[in-house]
Parts: structure tokens; sequence; C-alpha cells
């Protein structure tokens, strides 16, 4: 039986390794070797896809979709947070009117889905949804709840770290980014294997949210600042970070 001592040791002796960001195969994170892409990828027309896919902008999205924790009657069960940052391109510009939008686990660690059965309480005033368009400066804000723990059938006991899931659209339906925000001093970080999949320490540490007592709401709700970059394409060097 694998035991996280030897998910932890797996993780340890990949430690550093060149290649991209994250690893698409990485032996630790078992489902990523069964089912990462194996074949070349097939051009498409970006125009073509554009008459398919779904269309947004600032119609679209509702200032109240970015606090989770006014979408029901009553609020939800959970330590309030402010999640805010900035969207900027690879020369620090920022990226205005951007969508971005964020899912995660309540604060029992359960997903509002049918397929999340885990023995931990369903929050009927939290969806764990939200979206929202960044200003002219590229700054985003959420409100919602600190996600918790949650168990996930990598190997025995295995458990991830507490995350937010962030998703941003480009220009086009065919430019999208999704990554992940994590917590600081998360004790479960050195065992994610998901967290581990990306090899660069300082790549890792830049999905690792920073705390900001300036932006907390005083006897409301702790704050944190994520800023996300935008460089490079899916074309560039398998050597170059692309996503940080």
């Amino acid at each position: 039986m694998t035991t996280q001592a030897d998910i932890s040791a797996e993780i340890g002796a990949r430690a550093g390794e060149r290649g991209p960001q994250p690893r698409i195969d990485y032996p630790p994170y078992r489902s990523s070797v069964l089912r990462h892409p194996v074949h070349e990828l097939s051009p498409v027309d970006p125009e073509g896809v554009e008459l398919w896919a779904p269309c947004f902008g600032h119609g679209d999205v509702e200032a109240a979709e970015a606090d989770l924790t006014i979408q029901h009657a009553c609020e939800p069960i959970g330590e309030r947070i402010v999640v805010t940052g900035r969207v900027l391109d690879g020369q620090g510009r920022p990226v205005a009117h951007q969508l971005v939008e964020v899912w995660q686990a309540n604060a029992a660690g359960r997903y509002r889905h049918l397929r999340d059965q885990h023995p931990a309480p369903l929050d009927p005033n939290f969806t764990g949804a939200g979206r929202c368009m960044t200003d002219s400066n590229g700054r985003y804000r959420f409100v919602t709840i600190k996600p918790g723990a949650y168990p996930w059938q990598n190997h025995p006991n295995a458990w991830r770290a507490q995350h937010i899931h962030f998703s941003l659209f480009g220009r086009a339906f065919t430019q999208r980014l999704v990554t992940q925000m994590y917590f600081p001093g998360d004790p479960l970080l050195p065992l994610d294997p998901i967290f581990n999949s990306i090899p660069d320490q300082k790549a890792r540490d830049r999905l690792i949210a920073r705390f900001d007592i300036d932006r907390t709401k005083p006897d409301w709700a702790l704050a944190y600042e994520f800023d996300i970059v935008l460089r490079g394409t899916p074309f560039e060097s398998a050597d170059h970070d692309d996503q940080d």
C-alpha cells in the first residue's frame, strides 16, 4: 500500500527537475500519469472556435457575483476572507477588463458537486463559485470563505492543501489560464503532489497568496493578495516559465 511517506519520497526525488511548469506527467500525482496528453497538439482555427464559443462582457457579469458570501438567504459558515490582486502581462502592464472566475470547497472542505461525497457537511448558504471583471488597473476583488482541506483518492490518507481555483480568459475563448491559489503556512503544501508538480521552488511560491493586513476589513474579514502574471504561449520552449 502506498503511504504518504512514499509519495513524499517521490516528491523529494523529483525536486528541482527541469521541465514545463507544471509537469503534466508527474508520477506522485497518480492520475496525471494516466490522463496527460500523449499526442502532438492539433492546430485549430481560432476564429472558427469563436463562432460557437460563449460570449461574455461587462453586461454579463453582475457586481454581486464577486461576493460569495451573499449569494443565499443567510451567511455561509466559516472564516470570511477578502482575496484581491492584479492581473498583469509579462511587461508588468495591467490587464484591464479581464474575466476572472473562482471556484472552491466550503469551510469544511466539500464542493457542492455530485461527485464530492466525502463525509463533510454541505453549507446550504455557500455555492463556492464567483466571477468578476478586472478594473482599469487590472485589479480584481472577491469576498469569500476560507476553504477547508479535503481528502482525495491519490493514495491512502491523501489530503489536498487549502486552495481556490482561478480561471482567466483573455481576448478570445481559446485564451484561458486555469491555476490555483494556496495559503501561507499550510502544513499540507509539502505533501500535496499537485502543488509540487511545479518543479521550480520560486514558481511554486508564486502560487501562495500573501497575507495583507492593510486590506483586511476591521472586525469582519482577513485579506490575501494574489497577483497573476500572464506571459508566453503554448508554442514557446518547454523550459520557459509560462505562468506565474
